[in-house]
């Protein structure tokens, strides 16, 4: 009787042991499950993007590396007075001649944006465009934002000894420039240049009426520093370098040295400058600028950039 109870009660102890092991583990399983469905699968983080590196389409002479959002339209009226180193015989270049430009640009899609302009510096038109290849973030996995700038410039004046047109090819100019920038801090913020301007024709140095001088290589390669400092909120201190580097035959361009104070509201940008610049379009600063700053061939500039949003 002691063995068959015996037998007996071992039988229900695996029996009940065995069942409480199987419920655990399924139990166990179960919880695992769950927990696999419940983990979190990770998503990328959104790039952030650094904001107002600079405060609009120019600084100065120069393009920024901004591209406005997608549907700004823009409207800038830019212009150039008189070198001042003739003091007051024209109040400081004011009652010298002038140079004007009126442009246009729009921003049809994210990154990229197309303009035209026309200035009475030599009658030229230009197409431009501007197309941001990629933005600093936050976290600096970006650490620079690089921005591609280039235009089409036509010379519309009508052929004369003075400008020898053989084919309409001869009107036209090319700029390109590629746009590095780097957002320091919330005040200060700094961009390089470099570019290459090429002319078709080089007007404007004509000898005996027949004969092109020598005196210019038609692709000339040039850098340009810029820089900003926040002063307040809706204002900052902006400046220009621009350095040629081609060496011509003979009449290499002046460097040309910038300064000024850029104004921000919601839809204006005003920029009131003093600089070695006169033209309005980059190749014909870059290649046939002869101010001097040493000489004190300064002289007085503005911007005015109007914005809507569509």
């Amino acid at each position: 009787m002691r063995k068959e109870i015996s037998y007996q009660s071992f039988v229900r102890f695996a029996f009940i042991t065995l069942f409480f092991v199987f419920i655990t583990v399924d139990s166990n399983l179960l919880m695992a499950q769950d927990s696999a469905v419940a983990q979190p699968v990770p998503v990328a983080k959104k790039k952030s993007y650094v904001k107002n590196t600079f405060d609009g389409n120019y600084i100065i002479d120069n393009q920024s590396v901004m591209v406005p959002i997608k549907g700004t339209f823009e409207f800038d009226i830019q212009h150039r007075f008189g070198t001042m180193d003739h003091s007051f015989k024209d109040l400081f270049g004011l009652f010298a001649s002038a140079n004007m430009l009126l442009g246009f640009s729009y921003v049809p899609v994210k990154d990229l944006q197309l303009g035209f302009g026309a200035t009475n510096d030599r009658m030229q038109i230009n197409g431009n465009l501007k197309y941001a290849i990629m933005r600093q973030t936050t976290n600096n996995s970006i650490p620079v934002s690089v921005t591609l700038f280039a235009n089409t410039v036509m010379d519309t004046r009508a052929k004369s000894s003075s400008l020898p047109i053989v084919n309409t090819s001869d009107r036209f100019s090319y700029f390109t420039q590629l746009i590095f920038a780097r957002k320091i801090n919330n005040k200060f913020s700094v961009q390089v240049a470099p570019s290459l301007s090429y002319f078709n024709n080089l007007e404007g140095y004509l000898v005996d009426s027949k004969t092109v001088a020598n005196k210019l290589e038609h692709a000339h390669f040039a850098i340009a520093f810029s820089g900003k400092y926040q002063l307040t909120e809706s204002m900052s201190f902006i400046v220009n370098y621009d350095q040629p580097l081609t060496q011509h035959p003979m009449d290499n361009p002046n460097p040309n040295i910038s300064f000024g104070l850029d104004m921000k509201t919601s839809g204006h940008d005003f920029q009131f400058f003093v600089g070695n610049y006169g033209s309005l379009l980059p190749q014909n600063n870059n290649l046939y600028n002869h101010n001097d700053f040493t000489k004190g061939q300064f002289l007085i500039g503005f911007n005015i950039s109007r914005l809507w949003n569509f």
